[in-house]
């Protein structure tokens, strides 16, 4: 369909893109992925609500999520020996095939009664090993097959997906849910990363150079280091993370306390602050006229204003309005951070620096929920997701600082 009249269906940042063949066949199954994806986000805890202990439901699930993401920080150093050798698409393929065959056998195990906690956390986390490799071969894939002007509308439409997940997955979760096993619905995630696999492992891509076969994650981090720009990135975006961990814990306690409402106003807001970011996503491409590092640290410091309305408790509305505005801030902040990376780190070790990239940021968000529930413990919501949105306004100036160690090093970034 694109491929017939791309210019009257897409904005222009996004119609050559879309007339790139390789793009246009392998967005699709990316897209249906990150729906998977965003399934589980609900499938997971509630499956694990379902077969903990009396009285240990809640220790089960959040044993459980954190199964389903920290291994991945883990296998990106201790497997980068062999992973490191292989291509972008390769890495991708080798991650999908893993989750679609340990996620896979979630709902076979269910059906022979023989899922346990034990079993499904082992499965849960086993599916996530290579999973900052696959995150850095998906985004690696098409920087050598795009022109560098198109990298940010790739990152954009990448990001965009993503964050529809974030909206339509839990939705449609919570309606499987009530006519199927939240197994089975872990199941379909499987199918997804299988069908990922399948189309991936078939598109023919234009050949491009073998990746070094010398170091791993730690050369991925001994070259973000020896770029004092990017390591100034990831620094900062380690701790824009660790900020919103605790927004994960706190938010179902301001609903159920603060505001005595229920279930149904807590997806309210997610899917408020995912419609928010699909917008900035879409609008990611315009912000290719802006210098990169302003304009990220204008976004942190935007989403944390967005934070501020979580002080007033005596309605939903103004909460709401600000972390609508928090998503739509946050939309383009991934797209345009990897395609800074992309831009700075040198073309051959692209995969290496990525997949290094993400194993420290996956250790972010679960550290700052862990701290989220320390505080929770010995204050309120509303003043714990305030103060997750001071931190973010506190660490737009101090990147700057950042900013201004590594100015030497700063290079214009790509038209």
């Amino acid at each position: 369909m694109f491929s017939a009249a791309p210019g009257r269906l897409l904005p222009g940042p996004y119609r050559s893109l879309f007339a790139d063949r390789t793009f246009r066949r392998l967005m699709p199954v990316f897209a249906l992925s990150d729906l998977g994806d965003g399934m589980t986000v609900v499938a997971v805890a509630w499956l694990a609500l379902a077969l903990g202990p009396d009285g240990g439901h809640g220790t089960l699930a959040g044993i459980a999520v954190a199964a389903y993401v920290l291994p991945g920080a883990l296998g990106a150093p201790a497997l980068g020996r062999w992973m490191r050798r292989l291509p972008a698409r390769r890495l991708l393929v080798t991650d999908s095939t893993l989750r679609a065959v340990l996620l896979g056998a979630v709902p076979l195990a269910h059906a022979a009664g023989l899922l346990t906690p034990a079993v499904y956390v082992g499965l849960l986390g086993a599916s996530s090993l290579l999973h900052a490799w696959g995150k850095a071969g998906k985004h690696a894939l098409f920087a050598p097959l795009l022109p560098e002007d198109q990298r940010l509308a790739a990152n954009s439409v990448i990001s965009t997906s993503l964050w529809t997940a974030t909206v339509a997955g839990p939705a449609l979760a919570g309606l499987l849910v009530g006519v199927a096993s939240p197994a089975w619905i872990i199941g379909l995630d499987a199918a997804t990363f299988a069908v990922l696999a399948l189309r991936t492992g078939r598109t023919r891509l234009p050949r491009t150079p073998a990746p070094p076969v010398t170091g791993g994650t730690r050369r991925g981090l001994s070259l973000l280091r020896r770029r004092p720009e990017l390591f100034g990135l990831l620094l900062v975006t380690w701790v824009f993370n660790l900020a919103f961990g605790p927004v994960e814990v706190a938010l179902p306690l301001f609903v159920s306390d603060d505001l005595a409402a229920g279930a149904g106003l807590l997806g309210a807001y997610w899917a408020a602050f995912g419609v928010g970011a699909v917008v900035g996503a879409l609008a990611g491409a315009a912000a290719e006229r802006l210098p990169l590092w302003p304009a990220m640290l204008g976004i942190i410091a935007g989403h944390g204003v967005g934070m501020l309305p979580f002080a007033l408790t005596d309605s939903a509305v103004p909460s709401l309005i600000g972390f609508a505005f928090a998503g739509l801030v946050y939309g383009p902040y991934s797209a345009l951070s990897l395609t800074l990376i992309q831009d700075r780190a040198p073309a051959d070790s692209l995969t290496t620096v990525l997949a290094a990239r993400s194993a420290v940021l996956l250790t972010a968000s679960p550290l700052g929920a862990a701290l989220g529930g320390f505080l929770l413990d010995r204050t309120s919501a509303p003043a714990v997701l305030v103060g997750c949105g001071a931190l973010m306004i506190l660490t737009a100036p101090a990147g700057i600082v950042v900013l201004r160690l590594c100015r030497r090093d700063l290079r214009p970034a790509a038209p």
